[in-house]
């Protein structure tokens, strides 16, 4: 392919050209760029004008890398991450109106940090939140949060990295459920395989025993409705579960593990005034509420 001399090379086409490189398919990439998938094609034809190479094959069954492709890869995600370095670098030089996004679990932003945190919007106006609640573990290198609250400490490169105390589970079932039934006749209601994996699951997958599960689910939410339309005893978070009146909680002789919360931004944008009032602001209201949190001993 010759070069096109109008052509000219953008960072834009670049980053097309990788999202199509790591998605395989254009309506995969489309998905991921949230554009259509013409606008993929258009972005990746530009790119081949700008460097006179032909970088995909156009397949019956998706676009596939040519050598000249491949060739280039490591480059293009050389430029990306100087191009992430960038973005993190001009919001740590940034002004205190803005946006931040934060990435947390689901249950916990939706249960515990957001009614306190819209409580106490005189302490972050002027800063527009997106609040994404996502069981992934947000790329902090890659921009896709500019803050991030995890469930155990992370060990990333790059990374820093600030304690929110712990949070406590215990054995939570309706109230009418526990009067009528036998402890050798519970069943349970628990995190899927996905999160089996999970400290409090282990426990539970173990006091169980032979007992049988009647409902799994990755959303933390779904146990808690379980629980409280009585079908069974479910592991939950205090927090979620200990104000509930039409919830008992059930004693346990061993207790259920607590899990470590963990606030984690980029080094790069630690200095911004927006991130830093978001960040100070979460730790607040984890300090505040610890007792939540971490529920009866």
């Amino acid at each position: 392919m010759r070069r096109s001399t109008d052509a000219k090379l953008q960072w834009e086409d670049v980053r097309y050209f990788l999202a199509l490189t790591r998605e395989g398919s254009l309506s995969g990439a489309a998905r991921k760029l949230v554009v259509e998938h013409s606008t993929v094609a258009r972005r990746v034809e530009s790119l081949e004008q700008a460097v006179g190479l032909r970088l995909f094959d156009r397949l019956p069954r998706g676009w596939q890398l040519t050598a000249e492709g491949e060739g280039l890869v490591g480059l293009a995600e050389r430029m990306e991450d100087e191009a992430f370095a960038f973005e993190r670098a001009a919001i740590g030089t940034g002004s205190l109106s803005g946006t931040v996004r934060v990435s947390l679990p689901p249950s916990l932003s939706n249960v515990f940090l957001v009614p306190r945190i819209a409580a106490r919007h005189a302490d972050w106006s002027g800063i527009t939140l997106e609040l994404v609640g996502d069981l992934r573990e947000a790329n902090l290198s890659r921009r896709e949060a500019d803050l991030a609250v995890r469930l155990g400490r992370p060990q990333d490169a790059g990374l820093v990295v600030r304690s929110l105390g712990k949070i406590g589970f215990g054995l939570y079932a309706h109230v009418d459920y526990v009067r009528t039934h036998d402890e050798g006749d519970w069943t349970f209601i628990g995190l899927d395989d996905s999160l089996r994996h999970q400290p409090q699951q282990v426990w539970l997958d173990q006091y169980a025993g032979q007992r049988s599960f009647v409902l799994r689910s990755n959303d933390q939410i779904a146990l808690l409705g379980a629980a409280r339309a009585g079908l069974g005893i479910a592991c939950l978070a205090h927090y979620m579960a200990g104000s509930d009146t039409s919830l008992a909680r059930v004693p346990t002789a061993v207790p259920v593990p607590t899990r470590e919360v963990w606030l984690v931004l980029h080094a790069d944008v630690r200095r911004s005034p927006r991130v830093r009032a978001v960040a100070d602001l979460i730790t607040r209201i984890c300090e505040e509420n610890a007792g939540l949190l971490t529920g009866p001993c």
